[in-house]
């Protein structure tokens, strides 16, 4: 499995940005997915996650009401849908997939994209 993270950018306090991780592998949609982020100076953290059938979702609670994580089986992709942006959201962000679940702990996690950097400026 190969992810493709993208949708980065920089944005002013309270605005939006869609995030995308494209994947490559059939055996991708049987995987749990999810997003992590990681702040410069700190460790990468646990964002989203949603199960292989769309049907268990689960937020960090830092991002609970603003963050939304779907994925579109057709194109084979997980989409983090960032609403009402803080500077405190500013980091790289980057996707993962894992059979069975996400784990909350990057270490978990066996599939791996690069980072897209959100920039949140107050």
């Amino acid at each position: 499995v190969q992810l493709q993270a993208s949708g980065g950018g920089l944005v002013q306090a309270g605005g939006s940005l869609r995030l995308a991780c494209a994947a490559s592998g059939d055996t991708y949609r049987a995987y749990a997915k999810g997003w992590f982020r990681q702040a410069p100076g700190r460790e990468r953290e646990f964002v989203a996650g949603i199960n292989w059938s769309g049907t268990n979702i689960n937020y960090a609670d830092s991002v609970k009401g603003r963050f939304t994580i779907s994925e579109d089986n057709a194109k084979n992709t997980v989409n983090l849908q960032m609403n009402n942006l803080k500077p405190e959201d500013t980091a790289a962000y980057y996707c993962t997939a894992n059979p069975g679940r996400i784990g909350v702990l990057s270490s978990e996690n066996r599939y791996w994209g690069q980072g897209t950097l959100v920039t949140v400026s107050s």
